[in-house]
């Protein structure tokens, strides 16, 4: 594989149906062995770090105010959780179409029991919660959004005696955050209640950071967050940047869904290929690797 091949994240292959645009260029590509890792797991690795020590919080916190300083910051990002005969399920995370006056409203109820724990919440950004911990506080293994998402979340919840104020916090948020007015506003306009709220990602912020692409396109605070202290260039998430991204970037679509990749998105797409090599990875971890000559491979079969 070309180091200068470009990166290009997509979203879970099933997600494609065989009459989709995108799958001519499978067709064409050589397929490379899986490698599911998972986003976080893969954020981590383009910017040669670890995934279960990453400090998410104090990363975003830089990014968005550029205070992150010396301190250790813990994300409590904003929440859904839902009961079922299984357990209570968590169902978004950091991703809850936020308003800032919605925010600022659910932070203000539940900065009491965040007080009662010595801590305090701080609004980073509507969907982007924090806590800047004290000096020598002792922290358990926090769970990331991604390995607790769809599952019952009391089986990620902190562990043991360490735990149990964490654990604590949690459930009084969602005592506090249950009867809210605004959820009853907000599912009234077909959006999720904001009903808990998740902690993980603790840490300092890095000295330096350094990744194996030369830029990377996207919209993904996180992924934002890594480039900027990698010092590598960043463009938003546009037809034209990826269209245009020069070899050796990360393209990162995976928030689009494969209906939006369709059409001028995958024109896109393919205007890029014409160019320059591409390694192509989904969020299931099939991944393929592209080259333009490739294009001439006419006997390649109907896309699968």
């Amino acid at each position: 594989m070309s180091a200068q091949a470009t990166q290009l994240w997509l979203p879970a292959l099933d997600r494609f149906d065989r009459a989709h645009p995108l799958r001519r260029l499978l067709v064409q590509a050589d397929r490379l062995p899986d490698e599911p890792c998972g986003r976080l797991g893969g954020l981590a690795h383009a910017f040669g770090t670890d995934a279960a020590t990453l400090p998410a919080a104090a990363l975003i916190r830089e990014h968005l105010l550029g205070d992150a300083g010396e301190a250790i910051w813990l994300n409590a990002d904003p929440a859904w959780v839902q009961p079922d005969m299984a357990g209570v399920r968590l169902l978004a995370c950091g991703s809850m179409s936020l308003a800032l006056d919605e925010a600022q409203a659910f932070a203000e109820l539940l900065q009491p029991a965040f007080a009662e724990a010595g801590l305090q919440l701080e609004i980073s950004a509507p969907n982007h919660w924090q806590s800047r911990l004290a000096p020598g506080m002792q922290l358990p293994d926090f769970a990331t959004p991604e390995q607790a998402l769809g599952e019952d979340l009391y089986q990620h919840l902190p562990q043991g005696a360490e735990g149990r104020p964490w654990r604590m916090l949690l459930n009084e948020a969602q005592v506090l955050l249950h009867q809210h007015p605004l959820n009853a506003a907000r599912q009234s306009r077909g959006l999720p209640p904001v009903n808990s709220v998740w902690l993980w990602g603790a840490g300092r912020l890095p000295a330096s950071l350094h990744s194996r692409f030369a830029g990377v396109v996207g919209s993904d605070t996180l992924l934002l967050a890594l480039a900027a202290c990698a010092g590598i260039p960043s463009r938003a998430c546009t037809q034209d940047a990826v269209a245009l991204a020069p070899a050796g970037w990360l393209l990162d679509l995976q928030d689009l869904s494969a209906a939006e990749l369709g059409d001028a998105w995958c024109a896109a797409i393919e205007a890029l290929a014409r160019r320059q090599p591409l390694h192509m990875v989904f969020a299931s971890g099939e991944r393929w690797s592209w080259r333009p000559l490739h294009r001439w491979r006419f006997w390649r079969g109907a896309p699968r």
